[in-house]
């Protein structure tokens, strides 16, 4: 991407962000609250356009930007895999070969035919998870997908994204856990009130 910026009438929240990422890299984005990190994954994500500034994706994207993003609250479980697998593309044929799969992983049997709107924020990041992650996507957009939720299914949503990591995806990943940033990215993009501070090795940025 070269030279984005997103304003919001007079608020600037991304003010000219330089950022280039290769096939395979994991790239973190930090910073605080407010930074301009999801503005910046909803422009690349295309679900956002700039104000100024090109945007060059190659491959297939998977968004895990909102907890609940394309998941109808008064429409079931069932009916909103559908949806879901629908925005993010999918075929219904494909859909429902995968339903078994996104079912199983997601753990909500028993709540499959519940209205979402009486779920928790757990459970609809793990439909939402499920469902964007049922498919080898080219690159994996995550922010803070792994900030809910019991302990396990973080263990076991990380080690999904590390085996999808291993197959070549390229991951963008937003985290104010600096540990988890280190741990798991080649490098890192810091930003400040939209403005981008520093970009190196995810060890450089964090310290």
């Amino acid at each position: 991407m070269t030279d984005i910026v997103k304003k919001f009438g007079d608020f600037t929240a991304n003010d000219h962000i330089h950022l280039t990422v290769h096939k395979g890299e994991v790239h973190a984005i930090l910073g605080e609250n407010g930074a301009g990190k999801s503005t910046l994954l909803k422009v690349i994500s295309r679900i956002l356009k700039p104000y100024k500034g090109t945007v060059d994706v190659k491959g297939s994207v998977a968004a895990l930007i909102e907890l609940g993003a394309g998941i109808d609250p008064n429409m079931t479980a069932r009916e909103n895999i559908f949806l879901n697998g629908t925005l993010l593309g999918y075929k219904k044929d494909f859909i429902q070969e995968k339903f078994d799969e996104i079912v199983e992983f997601s753990e909500l049997q028993d709540f499959l035919d519940s209205p979402v709107k009486n779920f928790s924020s757990g459970m609809k990041a793990r439909l939402g998870f499920s469902i964007a992650t049922s498919v080898q996507p080219d690159i994996l957009i995550a922010d803070e997908i792994l900030s809910v939720g019991d302990v396990r299914f973080k263990k076991k949503c990380s080690e999904r994204m590390q085996n999808m990591l291993s197959n070549g995806t390229t991951l963008l990943y937003v985290s104010h856990n600096m540990k988890s940033i280190e741990q798991l990215c080649d490098k890192a993009l810091w930003l400040d009130h939209g403005l981008p501070v520093m970009q190196g090795t995810a060890k450089e940025v964090c310290a």
